[in-house]
């Protein structure tokens, strides 16, 4: 049975992991061990949406989650069904800020790069990134994201900023990432969206 120890990682790379563990094994179950309360309700809550069924125990201050998958070509034939109606739709992000909620800076800073990072661990990636206000500035070069925004780009998700909200930044010499746009261009991205995701 496969032993995954996710102790010390940051959320969400334990839940990150344990989609790739049920992706990839062929063992029926595995175990999962994380140190803290939130991460082990996060793996939990994600294993459980995948039709899979969870025995958390604790040991120690530890938590140890053991995962039972789903039938397999159940498994296989709901994913085969999400790809598909997936395919079919147009994801935009709506980035209105260089942090994520409202609050300490610091934590905002932290979870915006934590999202932008889960961003590219999925399976079905957005295809637009609209960045306007200071969300223009994740996209320059002194951005702590840039990385991972270039990652994103190569990988085909588009990254537009606004131009306007570069000049008010006095960041036109300065993008790293992506193409600068217009608020035209922008509101018909909103427009013909099938999802709309505004974290």
């Amino acid at each position: 049975m496969l032993e995954i120890d996710c102790r010390g990682k940051a959320c969400p790379e334990p839940v990150i992991l344990t989609k790739d563990a049920l992706a990839q094994i062929k063992e029926d179950e595995l175990i999962i061990i994380v140190d803290n309360p939130s991460s082990s309700g996060n793996v939990e809550r994600f294993a459980q949406s995948q039709g899979c069924s969870v025995t958390v125990e604790k040991r120690g201050q530890d938590f140890c989650l053991r995962i039972q998958k789903a039938e397999v070509f159940k498994a296989d034939d709901k994913a085969e069904l999400v790809r598909k109606r997936d395919k079919a739709e147009k994801v935009v992000v709506y980035i209105n800020s260089h942090l994520l909620g409202v609050g300490d800076e610091a934590l905002g800073s932290f979870l915006m790069k934590a999202f932008l990072k889960t961003l590219g661990d999925l399976e079905r990636r957005p295809d637009r990134l609209i960045l306007i206000n200071s969300g223009v500035q994740l996209a320059s070069e002194d951005s702590k994201v840039l990385d991972t925004l270039r990652e994103l780009s190569e990988e085909g998700m588009e990254i537009v900023s606004c131009g306007t909200c570069i000049d008010f930044y006095g960041l036109k010499d300065k993008m790293k990432v992506g193409v600068i746009s217009n608020m035209y261009d922008i509101v018909q991205s909103l427009l013909g969206a099938d999802r709309l995701i505004r974290p």
